[in-house]
């Protein structure tokens, strides 16, 4: 039943793409990716999405997990509505196989087990971009770019402006920004915060009544002066959460919290010399995570360092553009015996796209890591799209990545044995794609289908041994998955616009046979929006297909979700947002339940 829901949804989604009427609209504009560090055209370009500012706050997300979860082939896993660890898996890979850039600076935890980053408490305050890259990147971004990458880009504000939001759950949310540009000469700065109490007993869905509540704070510094810029984001998250306490270990309510410390800098020198535009970035991110339990208390810390050179230049009559850039890469984490450890890597890339002919571009991509501690890999990316004609755009790629072992694989943190344990070598990847897409003559519609098979070789995995209690990490498993990647969009009649996506996910352990943990085989969703010359209005449907997790499988689920903002005049907005019009009982992970339905209402000022 659930996965008719699904399909007829999707179904709903794909038929609601078809233009109707015949009144003038506006084109769609053309999407650039940046993330590809060559910038480079969304349709043209396999595995690649944006999410622009506007489309964040039409959909009313606040925080990351709210609004990746729309991407095809990107599932995010979220212990807990407020504040609960959320890490995503890109087309069926391990979280530690998705790289988080903020601005260009790697912000993984080098302390998490897996080397993920956590999703949950990432406010979307201070962004003004999201984009993902599917499949593997690694020769664009190196190790942990296995599965693919995330890169948030923050905004640089202008004028004054602010917002103040509340709702269920006692919950409150702001934001002030204030900037300014001036020739040479630029300066911003955002800060925003938001309080929950959480989710009361009367509306728990998991079976533990008590309010598991969330406080955060981020502060976002952006300055620009001649050829320096630079950035600093400091980010601060206090989270109650359910735990696993003795002597049953099984979920229940605990007085257990996560506190969370997190920042990330960088300052970039631009410059030009021997016909080539470079930039010299010095960057570096940093962590602090203490679980406050009076079970398990602990406290762990990670930081990354990273120096980054990139020359760009064109030749061949400006038919060819060229990057080519070495990075060096330390990071250091806490192990669970309070000792710290570390890893480095010395990098080298280069990367070309050749435009052929006016219809048909080729790119490449090939990066060396030296890693100090699991020797060297070299990694390629080969891509190619053509213009078919009516519209039509044919491309495809060929990808390989790799990943080193995290920090604590690399020295069995959490492992017992009597025998010496395995020499760990860096998982490895291939990934190949060919999408089919169009764009109407008029540019107000535009789809794209994708399949791809992604497999995951030498996987890192911690084995147990009941009979003698050995534990420890080994390269034992291999994954597989293949999909498709169906999505659209258009602009409509008389203000109508609509996006829609879905991904089927056949994300399998090829040794097993046995499906993924936490990947949905069938997952969509689709906006219908509506702009007029005050008021405007987004109703959002998105459902997921049942998963395996750990412990049983977690049911599929269809919920839908209604922002609306009016204009009061050209400085203040008024915006409400409904969630979970339905009141569907769900989970997105086993054991943790998500909101009933919730109303929010806000105000907006621009100066």
């Amino acid at each position: 039943m659930r996965r008719l829901q699904l399909l007829t949804t999707a179904a709903l989604g794909a038929a609601i793409c078809t233009p109707v009427g015949a009144q003038e609209q506006t084109a769609l504009p053309e999407v650039v990716v940046t993330a590809a560090r060559l910038p480079a055209i969304q349709h043209q370009t396999p595995g690649a999405r944006v999410i622009d500012r506007d489309a964040i706050d039409r959909r009313g997300a606040r925080f990351a997990a709210d609004i990746l979860s729309d991407v095809p082939g990107v599932s995010v896993a979220r212990s807990g509505a407020f504040g609960g660890v959320a890490q995503a898996r890109i087309r069926g890979a391990g979280p530690g196989k998705t790289l988080v850039l903020v601005d260009g600076v790697p912000v993984n935890d080098p302390s998490e087990v897996n080397g993920a980053f956590d999703l949950g408490g990432f406010d979307l305050s201070d962004v003004e971009r999201v984009e993902v890259l599917s499949g593997p990147q690694s020769s664009l971004w190196g190790s942990d770019a296995i599965g693919g990458v995330i890169a948030f880009t923050t905004r640089a504000p202008r004028g004054l402006s602010a917002e103040v939001e509340a709702g269920s759950f006692e919950t409150v949310r702001g934001r002030v920004s204030a900037g300014f540009a001036e020739g040479r000469r630029a300066l911003g700065l955002t800060v925003s915060g938001l309080r929950s109490d959480g989710i009361p007993a009367a509306e728990a869905r998991d079976g533990n009544p008590e309010r598991d509540g969330l406080e955060s704070a981020t502060v976002n510094l952006r300055g620009r002066w001649a050829a320096l810029d630079g950035g600093l984001r400091w980010s601060k998250l206090d989270a109650e959460r359910d735990g696993y306490p003795p002597p049953a270990f099984a979920l229940s309510d605990t007085d257990e919290r996560q506190k969370t410390d997190s920042l990330s800098a960088f300052v970039r020198l631009r410059g030009r010399a021997a016909a080539l535009d470079h930039q010299l970035m010095l960057a570096g991110s940093g962590l602090e995570r203490e679980t406050v339990s009076p079970f398990m208390p602990d406290r762990y810390e990670g930081e990354r360092r990273l120096l980054r050179w990139q020359a760009d230049g064109r030749a061949l009559a400006e038919t060819l553009s060229y990057a080519v850039g070495a990075e060096r890469e330390e990071t250091s984490g806490s192990l669970s015996t309070g000792e710290e450890a570390g890893l480095a890597t010395t990098s080298a890339f280069a990367l070309g796209r050749l435009q052929v002919t006016e219809r048909l571009s080729l790119s490449a991509a090939l990066r060396h890591d030296a890693t100090d501690d699991f020797g060297g890999e070299t990694t390629g990316r080969a891509s190619a799209a053509w213009a078919v004609g009516g519209g039509l755009v044919l491309s495809g790629a060929y990808g390989t990545g790799f990943k080193a072992p995290s920090i604590s694989q690399a020295v069995c943190d959490f492992c017992f044995s009597s025998q010496p344990f395995p020499r760990l070598k860096p998982e490895t990847a291939e990934g190949a794609e060919l999408a089919l897409g169009w764009r109407a003559p008029d540019g107000r519609v535009e789809a794209r289908a994708t399949a791809y098979r992604l497999t995951v070789k030498d996987q890192i995995a911690y084995r147990f041994d009941p009979v003698t209690f050995d534990s420890f990490y080994e390269n034992i498993a291999r994954a597989r998955t293949d999909g498709v990647e169906l999505e659209g969009r258009a602009r409509l009649a008389a203000g109508w616009d609509v996006t829609a996506a879905y991904a089927w996910t056949d994300a399998v352990d090829a040794s097993t046979g046995e499906r993924l943990l936490r990947v949905p085989e069938h997952a969509g969703s689709a906006t219908l929006g509506w702009t007029g010359a005050r008021l405007r209005a987004a109703l959002t449907v998105r459902a997921e297909g049942d998963q395996d997790d750990f412990g049983g499988v977690r049911e599929g689920f269809v919920t839908a979700a209604l922002n609306a903002g009016w204009d009061l005049n050209e400085r203040v907005e008024v915006f409400a947002r409904v969630e979970n019009l339905s009141d569907q009982r769900h989970q997105q992970v086993l054991g943790y339940g998500e909101p009933g339905r919730s109303g929010y209402l806000g105000l907006r000022l621009r100066y």
